[in-house]
């Protein structure tokens, strides 16, 4: 269950530097189990680079990370092994069909028993056999997102999730964000659309900005 592999996630003083260019400093963050952190700043105030540095994609210049209040730096693998992170750019591959690129994700997961009502979930089941390079933006959203319906992990990670979206779908991942934390799941994601989570915490960017990154 997520209550089991995640019940606080914090940062403490954090510090991001990019290409030589400091990106935020200072920042410190703090959610619990059942919590949603919403990034909020225009472009460039430094939500992705926050988000990739949560999911251990960027190391810190400074600053600790910490899961259940021990330090993320001491078992960065099985961080990584307990969250799901999407990016910007949707990790698809086009040669694949639908329904075998959410089987590679979710096997790296350690499963695909929920593949079936993930595709149902996003209403890609009636595309599960066509190749991915055929599908258009907001449907390689929609298959980028079922991995976090296809698999479970404590801890989502999401950088602007409603993009390419229509309505119906983004109504599909409020709901389904509001599952994840029911059962005790954290989510932290940017966004610039109010996505009406409710109950969710913010964290201003633009409070630590101190350069420009994405």
């Amino acid at each position: 269950m997520p209550q089991a592999a995640f019940s606080s996630f914090s940062g403490e003083d954090l510090r991001c530097i990019r290409g030589e260019r400091m990106v935020f400093t200072g920042l410190s963050f703090s959610v619990s189990e059942g919590e949603a952190l919403i990034l909020s700043g225009p472009n460039g105030s430094g939500k992705s680079s926050l988000l990739r540095l949560m999911a251990g994609l960027l190391p810190a210049a400074s600053g600790t990370l910490r899961r259940n209040g021990s330090s993320v730096a001491d078992d960065p693998d099985g961080h990584r092994s307990t969250l799901h992170y999407v990016g910007h750019l949707d990790a698809v591959k086009p040669v694949l069909t639908v329904a075998e690129n959410l089987a590679f994700w979710a096997n790296v997961k350690g499963g695909n028993t929920a593949m079936e009502s993930a595709l149902d979930t996003f209403g890609l089941a009636r595309l599960s056999n066509t190749a991915a390079r055929l599908l258009s933006a907001g449907q390689r959203r929609r298959l980028n997102l079922a991995r976090i319906a296809a698999s479970p992990a404590p801890l989502w990670l999401l950088d602007e999730p409603a993009v390419a979206l229509d309505t119906a779908s983004v109504a599909v991942l409020v709901k389904l964000i509001a599952s994840h934390r029911a059962d005790g799941g954290i989510v932290i994601l940017s966004t610039h659309t109010d996505l009406g989570i409710e109950n969710a915490k913010e964290l201003a960017l633009d409070d630590f900005f101190h350069g420009n990154a994405t």
